[in-house]
């Protein structure tokens, strides 16, 4: 569900998480502030508004707790742009792999995707009309539309001079271009009125569609194209780009004439105009794995390309001009979040730089059997919920009783204390073993009602659960 970020107070941001996520109070408060803090920017005075810069976040927890989830909420919740990286995929400057400022140039992409959604949304309407048109064509290949006024053969109003050379028509020959004319006119809106009640859904039609051979390509660090200057737009021609014809169904051809006539609709340079300021003002950008970048005391080797990741992060997250083609984007009011476990580092084993550039640290719990009775029971979508819906379309009804879930919890709760932690994920494990047996016979019980108790937990589960090196390997 997206909300106006205007409207989003931080107790209805917090309110809205709780639905998915169960506790981590201080990172939902932390995150709900800083949202609201990019709309009262917006509100202050033109001297002051560049002054006040984003307060970014660093959470640091183990896994499996909810740091992911919250990103992932947020970005659904709020209609800012919002990117998701991991900061293992970066590499320092000179080394083969992706390139920091890559980031930047996707959270455009991402804005600029938002932003035409948007328009096109004003000009469907429109765009309704044109593809209702294109599809008649393609339904009346041999039958044209009625000629517009001052097209059919010349007719001369009484008193009027005739022009030298032109023969004025016979009045039979206009009596019948009238006629054909009211023919195709009547024939047409015949198929307008089949068209729009849908009878003609399933016909199939042949329509151009662009073709999409275009290569898959990575950027790498020193070499992206917004640097070399190159225009892909212009080399369609060349990767195949050019349109092709393919027969669908009049349903789907509705689906891709519309989407082609949005396009044609929206003005590309104002969606360009407007991302770029969405982003440079409302941009989020979520990076998760920031421990894994971190430079351990004493290390070496592999260590240094970690530091020189953080070192290239850092001009992005003081405020920096990148370029993209789209047009040259300021990084200094995009917020920053950070994440990481940090079991193996530490937040100082950070460049000093790049802690002072997230002011803002909060920790998150471990989870315990009480919090997966909640994920279990009061989330929105839990798992629960999820498998009993995917069974009931094979016609079998599994029911979980409340003494089934707090087994299922207290389970979880000691395989990960027994085995590794890996939080709120084991809840996945756990309920995969406790149905497989069901998932594998569903389509021969149909029809039948599965109530779940905690005896049949204990009969799935507690076996393995006890023997430690079995459960190793299966939970």
């Amino acid at each position: 569900m997206k909300i106006d970020l205007d409207k989003l107070t931080p107790k209805e941001t917090v309110r809205e998480l709780d639905k998915y996520i169960i506790g981590q109070n201080k990172a939902k408060k932390a995150v709900a502030i800083a949202l609201r803090n990019r709309m009262r920017r917006r509100l202050l005075p033109e001297t002051l508004i560049d002054e006040v810069t984003p307060k970014n976040i660093i959470m640091i927890g183990p896994t499996g707790v909810g740091k992911t989830e919250i990103a992932r909420r947020l970005s659904r919740l709020c209609g800012a742009p919002f990117l998701k990286v991991e900061a293992t995929k970066f590499t320092e400057v000179g080394y083969v792999g992706r390139d920091v400022e890559s980031m930047i140039r996707d959270l455009m992409s991402i804005g600029l995707t938002m932003v035409k959604k948007e328009l096109s949304e004003d000009v469907k309407e429109e765009a309704a009309k044109r593809t209702e048109e294109v599809i008649l064509d393609l339904l009346l290949p041999g039958v044209g539309k009625k000629k517009a006024p001052g097209a059919s053969p010349l007719v001369v109003n009484p008193g009027q001079p005739i022009l030298p050379n032109v023969t004025p028509p016979e009045p039979e020959a206009v009596e019948i271009e009238n006629t054909i004319d009211e023919g195709i006119s009547t024939t047409r809106e015949k198929f307008r009125k089949m068209l729009n009640d849908g009878k003609l859904d399933d016909k199939t039609v042949e329509v151009q569609v662009s073709g999409n051979n275009f290569p898959s390509i990575e950027i790498f660090s020193g070499t992206n194209f917004e640097e070399m200057d190159l225009n892909l737009g212009n080399l369609g021609s060349i990767f195949g780009g050019k349109k092709k014809n393919k027969k669908v169904t009049v349903k789907r051809a509705k689906e891709i004439i519309l989407a082609e006539e949005m396009g044609k609709l929206v003005d590309t340079d104002r969606a360009s105009d407007l991302a770029k300021e969405r982003v440079e003002q409302m941009g989020i950008i979520f990076i998760d794995e920031i421990d894994k970048v971190a430079s351990r005391e004493g290390r070496s080797g592999a260590d240094i390309s970690r530091e020189g990741v953080q070192r290239d992060i850092l001009p992005i997250i003081e405020g920096s001009k990148i370029n993209t083609k789209y047009g040259i984007v300021d990084t200094s009011h995009i917020l920053f979040i950070a994440a990481g476990a940090f079991h193996i580092s530490k937040p100082s084993d950070l460049i000093p730089e790049l802690q002072g550039r997230f002011p803002i640290r909060v920790e998150l719990d471990d989870l315990d059997s009480n919090d997966f009775h909640q994920i279990l029971t009061q989330t929105e979508n839990s798992l629960t919920i999820q498998y009993r819906e995917l069974l009931k379309t094979e016609g079998v009804e599994i029911e979980f009783s409340e003494d089934a879930t707090i087994r299922l919890s207290e389970i979880a709760a000691e395989v990960n204390s027994n085995t590794e932690n890996i939080g709120a994920r084991r809840l996945h494990t756990v309920m995969e073993l406790l149905l497989e047996d069901i998932s594998f016979n569903a389509p021969d019980l149909k029809g039948q009602k599965i109530p779940i108790t905690a005896e049949y937990v204990d009969d799935k589960l507690v076996n393995i659960v006890k023997n430690h090196d079995l459960s190793r390997y299966i939970l």
